[in-house]
């Protein structure tokens, strides 16, 4: 049973950086996938980056909204994957999910592991 906790949330102004830490228990993460979502209120769940599970030639996906400002890494000693987001705005508000996935393959498979998420805010 893998189980996934969200970290780093929080009150950021335009402009502004935060890091959130996706750590796993139950089960080590180095043979999973592991993407990113958010959501934010009124709006369907949107997929910002996924990160492969070869942490030796890591790959990586990026949404057109957030390329160029968003980073995904992970350390497979600490069991965590991270998500860098840099120059924040507004419109990047949302409940931030990560998820994981068994897939030595694919980049963004399916998921159906998922942790219960953490609180962006991007406000002056």
């Amino acid at each position: 049973q893998l189980q996934l906790v969200e970290s780093g949330g929080g009150l950021v102004q335009p402009g502004g950086s935060l890091r959130l830490s996706c750590e796993a228990a139950g089960h080590t993460l180095d043979y999973y996938a592991v993407g990113w979502f958010r959501q934010a209120p009124g709006k369907e769940r949107e997929g910002v980056s996924c990160i492969s599970s070869d942490s030796s030639d890591v790959r990586t996906y990026y949404s057109a909204s957030v390329k160029g400002r968003f980073t995904i890494s992970r350390d497979n000693a600490k069991n965590t994957v991270y998500l860098q987001m840099n120059d924040l705005r507004p419109e990047d508000t949302a409940v931030y999910y990560c998820a994981a996935e068994q897939d030595e393959i694919l980049l963004c498979p399916h998921f159906n592991s998922w942790g219960q998420g953490t609180q962006v805010t991007v406000s002056s």
